[in-house]
């Protein structure tokens, strides 16, 4: 369901904008926790260490191809938002394609990878076995992960982000369930955790097809429309290969972090595993406030309201800050005994360490929510090359801690990575921010009139303070002009409006 964001208190509609967008991340998350907990509770602290182990590996590659994926959906959004169903029917076609084509080489070449690039991360020799599993598996069903990705992207493409998030759900349901049947009674270990989670996607899929084709008719290909050119296929990657790339970008650092943790040994594996999850839900409350920032940012630079923009960011910054000061003090608090559910009595090395890292990135959440904020407020007005270059320091932030730090003060110096990577960005972002805000305090204020864009949003996986998004201008087609007299009481109206919205803002 569309929705505008250039009326009404800047907080208000920022706030409320991230709610959806927040239990999607966090529906997200809990297919990660359902897992870990199960394998951890059931399996025991190697099996969950072999999970954790295989986690920069697999979101490397997995990672890459769904922010592949989120890209070939940005060229749909642009032809449903000019109107032309022609286009949107044969950019879905293009992007089925690709997806299929990057489907096959992931499924056939990513399992005999598994092994050799487990070895080359130095995984441990006891964790080694389960972890080759767990990767195969994913690996084989990582067409499922694609497909409904892709499905849930075009179907946001055409203003429907309610109908993904409740196939999400159901997936993560799922899977709940098949994990605790799998790894429970049936004994699969973890083969069906990994298991668990591809079944679940491959239902999801089978859902939004027939979603589509009974409800979406816009979606529904036909014969006529296989007929497709390469130009087609060029715009798609052209869009969908740098959103991969940003991805691995993360990956590399996350490759960085578990090639020191498992030097380290299985006891850090699994802390850092386990604090992850609990840190990946409370990261993503944040990272939905910097994506609704950006979309209120996008709508409203639209709209030539550059006031709202410079009144909502400051707004959201402090919102930000915040509810990051309230995650802190709960993780501070109560960290140990969130990490106990994943792994329960008799670990008290692996909860002291998870313990010291959620200690660590609990004190510094604020830096993450003025990161998360200003770098969405940047994309917003269109800048990419400064979130890119504060990837890229993110990046080389997390190795140096990773290899420097790791090798002197060991757990604790790789912990570090992740604060590191933020207060780095955010040197970076904040001067970059501030020159926009005084820019934008020197443009015009235009009145609130229809404008002939909206932004979409199109969301992928996470990790620590990176997000695979993009804030997608679409055309869209407005009414015949108005006559003279006509614009002039526009003109009035528009005025009229103007008064109200600043006394309800106040």
């Amino acid at each position: 369901m569309a929705r505008t964001l250039t009326t009404g208190s800047p907080w208000r509609v920022i706030l409320l904008f991230s709610v959806p967008l927040l239990i999607g991340n966090v529906v997200q998350q809990l297919y990660q926790v359902a897992d870990a907990i199960v394998v951890g509770r059931w399996l025991g602290v190697d099996a969950l260490a072999s999970v954790g182990a295989t986690g920069s590996l697999l979101f490397l590659l997995l990672g890459f191809a769904w922010g592949l994926t989120s890209g070939f959906a940005i060229p749909t959004a642009q032809a449903f938002g000019a109107r032309d169903y022609e286009g949107v029917r044969r950019s879905v076609v293009a992007g089925t394609i690709l997806t299929g084509i990057t489907s096959v080489v992931l499924t056939v070449g990513a399992p005999f990878l598994a092994e050799p690039a487990l070895t080359l991360l130095q995984t441990p020799p006891e964790l080694m076995d389960d972890a080759v599993v767990f990767a195969q598996i994913s690996f084989l069903g990582g067409s499922t992960m694609m497909f409904f990705n892709y499905l849930s992207a075009i179907i946001r493409a055409i203003g429907d982000s309610r109908t993904p998030l409740i196939f999400l759900t159901l997936s993560c349901l799922l899977n709940v369930a098949l994990v605790i049947l799998m790894v429970g009674p049936w004994g699969w270990g973890v083969a069906g955790a990994a298991l668990a989670t591809v079944v679940s996607q491959a239902v999801s899929v089978l859902l939004c097809l027939e979603y589509v084709r009974r409800r979406v008719p816009v979606l529904r290909v036909t014969r006529a429309d296989w007929r497709f050119s390469r130009e087609d296929l060029g715009l798609h990657l052209k869009l969908g290969l740098p959103m991969g790339f940003q991805s691995s970008i993360i990956g590399i650092g996350t490759v960085a972090v578990q090639v020191r943790l498992n030097d380290l040994g299985a006891d850090a594996v699994a802390a850092y595993t386990a604090a992850s999850r609990v840190d990946g839900l409370a990261v993503a409350l944040l990272m939905s406030l910097g994506l609704a920032t950006s979309m209120y940012v996008a709508q409203n630079f639209g709209g030539g309201r550059p006031d709202r923009i410079r009144r909502g960011v400051v707004q959201a910054t402090w919102l930000a800050i915040g509810a990051a000061l309230v995650l802190g003090a709960l993780l501070v608090a109560f960290g140990a005994g969130l990490v106990r559910v994943f792994v329960g009595d008799g670990s008290d090395e692996v909860v002291r360490l998870a313990a010291l890292m959620l200690l660590i990135n609990g004190l510094t959440y604020t830096a993450l929510a003025v990161l998360f904020i200003h770098r969405g407020a940047l994309q917003g007005l269109g800048h990419t090359v400064i979130p890119t270059i504060t990837g890229v320091v993110e990046l080389g932030a997390r190795m140096g801690a990773a290899v420097v730090l790791g090798g002197v003060f060991g757990f604790a110096g790789v912990a570090w990575s992740n604060p590191l990577a933020w207060i780095g960005a955010v040197v970076i972002l904040v001067p970059a921010y501030i020159r926009e805000h005084r820019r934008l305090g020197r443009m015009p204020v235009t009145p609130a009139v229809p404008t002939p864009t909206a932004a979409i949003p199109v969301i992928g996986p996470t990790d620590g303070s990176m997000v695979v998004d993009a804030i997608v201008t679409q055309p869209v087609q407005l009414p015949q002009q108005p006559s003279g007299s006509q614009r002039g009481s526009l003109v009035r109206v528009f005025a009229r409006r103007r008064a109200r919205e600043r006394v309800s803002s106040r």
